[in-house]
């Protein structure tokens, strides 16, 4: 099945190529096809992800998927939270993001944060019943980057229970644990259980 993903965030298109690749899916960037960006105006996960899923399938005609996903910080009141990929404003830089992060959370000693992610998926573009799943990741923010891998906020995040960050796992460590992997992990039973 050819399955539209609302995003042309290089790292996620990785990421959901190798956790839906087993589905034998053919994963196609938004991009591809010309679909062009659609605006993020809503202040919760679920309400983009939505708006996302909805414009990629009207846009094409095929099945599509979409992800909000961002940084929760505690002493922030949640920020950067759905305005995570731009939190330091245009134009989009990860290493502008992590710096205003860092300085916001200096007066802190509450270091806790979680990555959500939230993820709808659409038959077409007027589905009524969108499949819907979400995941946390939770971890600590620290103030010097540790690790090569993944990318966003992840070598500021810091796994406790490792004591790894999330850019020093592996891939597949990586998406068995992440927000994106257990959304994702949530979303493939959901699908197989409408199937049955």
């Amino acid at each position: 099945m050819k399955l539209v993903v609302a995003s042309s965030n290089p790292g996620k298109l990785r990421e959901f190529g190798q956790l839906l690749s087993p589905l034998g899916w053919e994963i196609v960037p938004q991009k591809e096809l010309g679909v062009p960006e659609c605006p993020e105006p809503h202040c919760t996960f679920v309400e983009n992800a939505l708006a996302k899923a909805r414009h990629a399938a009207r846009h094409t005609g095929l099945p599509a998927l979409a992800d909000d996903s961002g940084l929760c910080v505690e002493a922030l009141g949640g920020a950067p939270g759905v305005h995570s990929a731009r939190y330091a404003g245009e134009p989009k830089s990860d290493a502008r993001n992590n710096e205003k992060l860092i300085a916001d959370l200096a007066a802190h000693a509450d270091k806790r944060g979680h990555y959500v992610c939230a993820l709808v998926f659409l038959r077409q573009a007027d589905d009524p019943q969108p499949i819907i799943a979400e995941g946390e990741w939770h971890g600590e923010i620290i103030d010097t980057p540790r690790g090569a891998g993944g990318f966003g906020y992840d070598p500021y995040f810091l796994l406790p229970d490792l004591g790894q960050t999330a850019a020093e796992l592996d891939a597949a460590e990586k998406n068995r644990r992440s927000h994106r992997g257990l959304a994702l992990q949530q979303l493939i039973e959901r699908l197989r259980a409408r199937q049955a």
